[in-house]
Order: C-alpha cells, then sequence, then structure tokens
C-alpha cells in the first residue's frame, strides 16, 4: 500500500525541477564553520520513528513503534508502506531496529528487532529476517527469540562487512544478565544471515560478541571497525569500540574505572573502557559515520543523535579509529529528541526526531515526529547572516547554579516544570516526598527508588543545592537542604 503523503516541501521542488544536487530552499538555514547549512522536513506526523536506514535502492527505510515498516524516496517525499507488525508497545518496547542488507538485488533481506507478549503475558525480544519484494516484506524467518521483560531492549541491528548479522541487545533492566555469557541480553550478537552461528565466533557455540552493555542504542560499521552508543545509568552515557570477546564491564564498572569498587573488579577481569562517556548522561541514541566530502566540518566523524541532549554529537576519530579526539554538539534543544540518523552516498544527513515517545520534553510539535534532512545549501539561497548550528546557550539562560544541576540530573524525567510525565514519572510539583521530611528526601535520592537510580555519586554541596532548588521551587515552604545534613545520612548508611 502506498500513502501519497507528499510534503509541501517535495512537492515544490517537483514543480520547479531544481538541478541535480540543488536540494532547494531550505525551511531554517545554519552555519557550520564555513560551509552554509539547509535543514528540509521531508516527512511528518510519523508515529514515534525508531530507525532511518538509507538503502542500496537510493531510498530511505524506517520504523515507527507501533508496527510500521515503510520506505520514503528522499526526491519526492512518497512514502510506500512495507509491512505492519502486531507489537507490544509499552514505553519503549515495540517496533525497534532494522537493518536492509546492502545487496538487495541478490541477499533481499531486511532485518527487524521487536518486541511483543505471548498468551501467558511473558515479552519477549525478536529479530527476523524478511524478504523484500516490491512494496512488501514477506517469508518471515525468525533469527532469534530472546526475553524481553520492561526496558532495556537495545535493538539496532546492522550487517557487517563480512556479511554477518550484528546485534546488540539491552540487558533487560536485570543485573545479572550482561556478565552472563550464557545470556542473550546485554549483548552484541554475531549471526550468519541465515540464522546459525558463526564457527569464528569467540566462545563456540555461542552468538555472543561482545557483552557487559546495559542497554546499547546505536551499532554502526567504519570500515571493519564496530562502534556502539549506549545509555548508562544515572551517569556515564558511552560510545564505545566493540572488539571481539571484550568484556564492557556493566554492571560492575561504568564509564572508566575510576571507584574503588570498580577497581576491585577488574583486578580479576579485563575491562574494554569507553572512548567517550558522558556525565551528566545525554541519553545517546542513533549512530552513524560521516565520509563525504560534502559537509568537510563532519568528514570522519561518527555523528551520534541524542534524547536528553536534544541534539547530534560530532565525534572525531584519530587515523586508526581507536580514540575520540573531539566532539562537537550541533543543533542543541531545536528539534527536540533525536534517535535515529543515517547519511546517503552525496553526503546529505537525515535525522529523525522522538518527541511522541514515551519520556517527552514536552508537547510535540503538531508535525511530529519527522524526518529531517541536512545538506549543503546552494549558494543562491544563502542568508549571510544565517546562525551558527553550533548553538551556544548564555548564561541568562540558567538562572541559578541549582536550575543548572537540576536539568542535568533531573529534568529528562521530572521535566524542567516539575510536572513528570503522567503514569511514568512522578510529579514534584507540591509532592510530598519533596515538600515533607528532608531526610526522607535525602534517603531516596541517595539510595533510588523503583525505577529511579541513586545518585550517590553526587557531591554533597552539589546534591544539597540542587535539593534546596527543589524544594523551594516544587515545594515552595519547603526548608533548605544542608551539605552536613547529606553527610550524616551517608555516614548512617
Amino acid at each position: 500500500m502506498t500513502n501519497l503523503r507528499l510534503t509541501f516541501l517535495a512537492a515544490l521542488l517537483l514543480f520547479l525541477g531544481c538541478d541535480a544536487g540543488d536540494r532547494g530552499a531550505p525551511d531554517e538555514q545554519f552555519r557550520m564553520g564555513a560551509t552554509p547549512l539547509g535543514v528540509q522536513t521531508i516527512a511528518t506526523h510519523l508515529d514515534v520513528l525508531w530507525e532511518l536506514v538509507w538503502g542500496p535502492d537510493n531510498h530511505i527505510w524506517f520504523t515507527e513503534q507501533g508496527g510500521t515498516v515503510s520506505r520514503l524516496d528522499p526526491k519526492t517525499g512518497e512514502i510506500t508502506h512495507l509491512l505492519t507488525l502486531e507489537v507490544l508497545r509499552d514505553r519503549t518496547s515495540g517496533l525497534l531496529g532494522m537493518a536492509v542488507h546492502p545487496d538487495l538485488k541478490n541477499q533481499p533481506y531486511v532485518f527487524l528487532n521487536y518486541s511483543g507478549e505471548k498468551a501467558d503475558k511473558s515479552r519477549f525480544s525478536r529479530v527476523v529476517r524478511y524478504t523484500y519484494k516490491p512494496d512488501t516484506l514477506i517469508d518471515s524467518l525468525v533469527i532469534l527469540e530472546y526475553p524481553g521483560w520492561k526496558g532495556h531492549f537495545g535493538a539496532r541491528v546492522a550487517i557487517a562487512p563480512d556479511g554477518k548479522l550484528m546485534i546488540a541487545t539491552g540487558d533487560g533492566a536485570q543485573f545479572g544478565n550482561a556478565q552472563n555469557t550464557a545470556s542473550p541480553n546485554g549483548k552484541i550478537l554475531r549471526y550468519n544471515i541465515d540464522g546459525s552461528i558463526p564457527d569464528d565466533n569467540p566462545i563456540p557455540g555461542s552468538p555472543v560478541w561482545a557483552w557487559g552493555f546495559r542497554n546499547p542504542q546505536g551499532l554502526v560499521y567504519v570500515g571493519d571497525k564496530l562502534y556502539s552508543s549506549g545509555h548508562g545509568d544515572a551517569v556515564e552515557d558511552e560510545v564505545n569500540l566493540v572488539n571481539k570477546g571484550g568484556n564492557y564491564g556493566w554492571p560492575h564498572v561504568e564509564g572508566f574505572v575510576n571507584t574503588e569498587k570498580e577497581r576491585q573488579f577488574v583486578v580479576d577481569s579485563v575491562i574494554v573502557p569507553p572512548l567517550r562517556s558522558w556525565t551528566p548522561t545525554i541519553a545517546p541514541a542513533g549512530l552513524t559515520y560521516y565520509a563525504s566530502d560534502k559537509l568537510p566540518e563532519l568528514k570522519g566523524r561518527l555523528l551520534l543523535t541524542t534524547l536528553k541532549g536534544n541534539s547530534i554529537h560530532a565525534l572525531e576519530l584519530n587515523a586508526s579509529g581507536d580514540s575520540i579526539v573531539g566532539d562537537v554538539n550541533y543543533f542543541q534543544q531545536l528539534y527536540g529528541r533525536l534517535r535515529s540518523i543515517c547519511v546517503s552516498p552525496d553526503g546529505d544527513v537525515y535525522v529523525g526526531t522522538s518527541n511522541r515517545d514515551w519520556n517527552p520534553n514536552g508537547f510535540a510539535d503538531e508535525k511530529d515526529d519527522r524526518i529531517l534532512r541536512i545538506y549543503a545549501l546552494a549558494e543562491k539561497y544563502v542568508d549571510k547572516q544565517a546562525k551558527n548550528a553550533i548553538v551556544e546557550h548564555k548564561g541568562a539562560d540558567v538562572v541559578s547554579r541549582g536550575e543548572a544541576l537540576y536539568v542535568n540530573y533531573c529534568a529528562s524525567c521530572h521535566k524542567t516544570n516539575g510536572r513528570g510525565v503522567d503514569g511514568t514519572f512522578p510529579p514534584l510539583i507540591r509532592s510530598p516526598v519533596v515538600t515533607g521530611n528532608a531526610d526522607s528526601l535525602i534517603h531516596v535520592v541517595l539510595t533510588g527508588k523503583k525505577e529511579m537510580p541513586q545518585f550517590s555519586f553526587i557531591e554533597d554541596k552539589d546534591l544539597a543545592v540542587i535539593l534546596t532548588y527543589v524544594r523551594k521551587r516544587f515545594g515552595p515552604q519547603s526548608s533548605p537542604i544542608s551539605a552536613s545534613a547529606i553527610q550524616a545520612q551517608r555516614a548512617d548508611r
């Protein structure tokens, strides 16, 4: 079935008959160093866009969390629906990752990772190979089925240069999975495309390629090197270079080895450190590589979308690809949560927003979710006064240190207005926990509660600033909290 949703912009470009390579007038434009950039919206009203793949047919393939797989012609804006799956959609579950075989003519395979629920209410994640026929996907073959639980699905998939299928799985929010090599959760897995296990995997008879991951969210090859991005808990989001047989530490090591507990663990275990980690967290998501000359400021860099960070990080690799030597942040807080990304052979960057997902920043734009095209702007459209794509937030944007710390550590769940997300994250406004006994609030923050992680890693003085800000902002009659009160609670633990 074909959906003839043509964006106004795409239809206009067709009417004007723009020259090859001329993407037409932008919706917005920016400067990236010396390069003028255009940004266009080429698809709108999508149902939580999860994956974007540039296919060998020069179309954009994408998944929507509700279960739909589609192809988009970037020249016309025409969207063709290929498949609708019955999935379990609950917060972060649903239809997630996808890989399209690069030799689609001879190997017409598309791999999907989605979650479901059985008759007994048990949850599962499943990786399935489909065969592509014009305008449809048929002949499903289950490659892998593994426990789904309620979160941390991972779910990116990729085709390796040697033709193997790589699958990133989350730990399912189960503490022991990532270090248990008998469990498929919290891993990077490697299969043949027929579902069999390669003979040269590091553990004979096992699909496990690497382990010790919490919730990997991005997966991309650059040459023969595999990179992943992933969510930490309350600290240490990561980008990793994935090595055969590597242990990446979770849940015993987060980011680099820099605590006494982590140092004790590595006495008996060899842990691969991340190339880059972030605290406060940024919620890294889709990951791709930019090799084109079209946007020279991005060449040789991993491009990482972020959900909490609301931006694209351009991560510069060294010549050998085993180190990140630069990190520049683009489009911060301009388009909301960004989950997916791909690059066309001619150097255009396509980005998918995720503003209608389970943890929105606020109210989604009427057109969300969208696919954005970022491209080198033809000279005739250039506005010499265009703003910089590197957004600099002035000091006036954050009115106090308390607000700055709150935004860094708390606002991604409880939101800047303290209202949370209905049914998911409780509001802070006049919450009994916020307005009540100070010791009870300190205890919750230091030890965590249910899905809320502990924040004991924050220094006493900073934690006192955060909690005082929260009580003043959201429980205005509440007393401040001192660093000494927090120190006393730590001593009693």
